[in-house]
């Protein structure tokens, strides 16, 4: 599934991968699609309860960031507005940079509804975030643009009840060149986002961050340090082992990168921790996570789960639903991967949690 941002009004776009110097070429970040979508939403609401369309606008991320985005499209009409944001991927090679999100805003009832409109994608299948027979729009986005409209609302003096339909013009030739079709979202793209924030996905430089992570850990004489494959996982692992941030690697998807440069410079323990699709791909062999070049052979888990029924799952998640033995089965094959890259000198220990932060399995420690 596609992710990415939109352009920044405000300076500050180029940012530099944590762990780069001034001698790496900057890469600048770009703006989740959820972001341009809850900034689409905030610009049509001032334009149906306010004055009319804002040329800039401004929201708020969930760690407090606040960009400030350009609106590139407005129109109104009879109780409805409608503004969009040109999605800008900064340096991140997202198939979707440069797409129109469309967020339409008319009166409802019963809360904030959500639409899916040209281009963004119906769920088909169970496994994902979102329940069959809604919209591709993920929690955290939904989040954000709730908590716009409740914002709003109370600025105007209105009730909080609005149909948001968002939009990509060309979201359904565009999802082809994602795995949306394989998840079951027909129709077109997803959106997403977590932080609001896409990092620029430049292979070199983020595995040159993860190597400048460990070199700051060895220096520093940290014993422990961590990877995860996202916001959430390392949130969790943080937490459960209370690291310092500076014990914090980067991995996203790149394992590969990690342990190796650790094997050559070895801390005493390290913790991978992720979601169960990716650890699970981790546990049968992937040593790259990106969903673009390695992915779960559910044949593999129906083995180990002894259920039949695993292998036609659609997502690593509803497998562990199906079967939920089947997270530690993945935790404990993962870590005789982890331990067999790292090296005899390193201790090791896998934690997978689920999408809300749970820790579904632990192994090793």
């Amino acid at each position: 599934m596609a992710t990415g941002g939109c352009p920044l009004a405000a300076s500050g776009a180029a940012s530099i991968i944590p762990g780069m110097t001034e001698a790496t070429p900057k890469l600048r970040r770009g703006w989740t699609t959820g972001a341009c979508a809850t900034a689409a939403v905030r610009a049509a609401l001032m334009a149906l309860w306010g004055d009319g369309f804002p040329e800039t606008v401004e929201i708020v991320l969930p760690k407090g960031e606040r960009p400030v985005f350009s609106v590139a499209h407005s129109i109104r009409g009879d109780g409805w507005a409608e503004a969009g944001i040109v999605k800008d991927a900064g340096d991140d090679p997202d198939v979707t940079h440069g797409a129109l999100i469309v967020a339409r805003v008319r009166a409802s009832s019963g809360g904030v509804v959500f639409r899916a409109g040209e281009g963004v994608g119906l769920v088909t299948k169970p496994g994902l975030p979102i329940a069959v027979g809604e919209p591709a729009i993920n929690p955290v986005p939904r989040a954000m643009m709730d908590e716009v409209v409740g914002e709003m609302a109370a600025v105007f003096g209105r009730v909080a009840d609005i149909e948001i339909t968002v939009s990509i013009p060309g979201g359904v030739a565009l999802a082809e060149k994602t795995w949306n079709p394989r998840l079951g979202i027909v129709g077109g793209l997803s959106i997403l986002g977590t932080t609001g924030i896409v990092r620029p996905f430049s292979c070199a430089a983020w595995i040159s961050s993860i190597h400048r992570g460990i070199d700051v850990a060895v220096a520093s004489g940290l014993t422990h340090v961590a990877g995860c494959t996202g916001a959430t996982s390392e949130r969790v692992v943080q937490e459960i082992y209370g690291l310092p941030d500076h014990a914090m690697l980067d991995m996203g998807d790149f394992f590969g990168g990690l342990v190796k440069y650790l094997r050559r410079h070895p801390v005493a323990r390290l913790t991978i921790g992720g979601g169960i699709g990716k650890i699970a791909k981790l546990a049968q062999g992937a040593m790259d996570l990106h969903s673009g070049r390695s992915h779960v052979d559910f044949g593999v888990l129906a083995g180990w789960a002894g259920d039949e029924r695993v292998a036609g799952a659609n997502t690593a998640l509803e497998a562990v639903g199906m079967v939920p033995a089947l997270a530690q089965r993945a935790a404990d094959e993962a870590l005789l991967r982890v331990q067999a890259a790292a090296g005899p000198s390193v201790a090791a220990d896998v934690v997978i949690i689920d999408r809300g932060g749970v820790v579904l399995a632990r192994a090793g420690g």
